[in-house]
């Protein structure tokens, strides 16, 4: 029982910055972050073969109660108009993306005030069985747990290149106990998310933490009482970073309660007619994109 849960916008930007936007409707509509985003998903059906999918997207890019915690929270990302920046030839083919899934079966999940990372770490908390967590960011490292046999498929170097993040994979890449990457983050911090971290706090400095505590508490209180794994110098910087310190928690976990709604989770069956579908695929020019993933399907 396998869940494959699908990091939908990471996944069609890295469709849209690598396929050729020459890819084009009949009415000149580009699809080339469409015919990507399709193709990943046959080639991630077909490797792993899950019998549970869930195309994850943002019911807000910007949560509320985040953003309230602190205002900078992805602030780097803001347009003029107070939305996410995002290619102008970008945003029109994601509605006809959403039908096309919809058309498939594919159940798609996005949650009111909060983001996909939150939607796809309370699926993994809350189901059972395996779960791969299909990104390109770094931020679910800290869902890893080999024990539940949860794992990334992260796609940084791309698809045909991915890694499968383990907790060893974490341990090996940062020099950190494998189930400790929020905790390293709070501390490095992450600039597209436009979190400081600790100031003067770098890789090293978070690598050195995250091996010798397992929550913020005790290391402020090792900073405040001269603990001998910490200089001086590191001491103090923690002890500087205390009021970002105690939004770092909720700022950087992904939320793992999300109320989730009670759809079905499986791979869809071949359904009575897939006209819609081969209507779509004429119409949008989608191509074979629409014919692998019907043949990853096994329709």
């Amino acid at each position: 029982m396998t869940l494959m849960l699908l990091d939908s916008a990471s996944l069609w930007y890295r469709a849209y910055y690598g396929m050729p936007d020459t890819m084009l409707a009949p009415d000149g509509t580009p699809v080339n972050a469409i015919r990507g985003y399709l193709d990943m998903t046959a080639k991630l059906i077909n490797q792993y073969r899950p019998n549970r999918l869930v195309a994850c997207i943002e019911g807000d890019w910007r949560p509320t109660w985040r953003v309230e915690l602190f205002p900078e929270y992805k602030a780097n990302r803001v347009d003029e108009e107070g939305e996410e920046d995002e290619p102008d030839t970008l945003a029109p083919q994601i509605p006809i993306l959403l039908d096309v899934l919809d058309a498939f079966g594919i159940t798609v999940i996005g949650v009111d005030d909060y983001e996909a990372d939150d939607v796809m770490a309370s699926f993994a908390v809350q189901e059972r069985g395996s779960v791969r967590i299909v990104t390109g960011d770094r931020d679910l490292f800290q869902m890893v747990d080999d024990k539940r046999d949860i794992k990334v498929v992260y796609l940084a170097k791309g698809l045909s290149q991915h890694d499968l993040v383990d907790e060893s994979w974490v341990a090996n890449r940062y020099q950190i106990p494998g189930d400790r990457y929020d905790l390293f983050a709070m501390f490095r911090g992450d600039p597209s998310d436009g979190l400081p971290g600790v100031r003067g706090i770098g890789e090293k400095g978070a690598a050195l933490i995250a091996n010798n505590f397992a929550n913020v508490a005790d290391i402020i209180a090792a900073a405040e009482n001269s603990h001998p794994v910490l200089s001086a110098n590191l001491a103090k910087k923690i002890i500087e970073g205390k009021e970002y310190l105690a939004i770092a928690p909720t700022l950087v976990r992904c939320a793992r309660d999300v109320a989730l709604p009670q759809v079905s989770l499986a791979i869809p069956q071949k359904p009575v007619d897939i006209s819609s579908i081969y209507q779509m695929q004429k119409d949008f020019g989608l191509g074979a994109s629409i014919d692998r993933l019907v043949a990853a399907l096994k329709w």
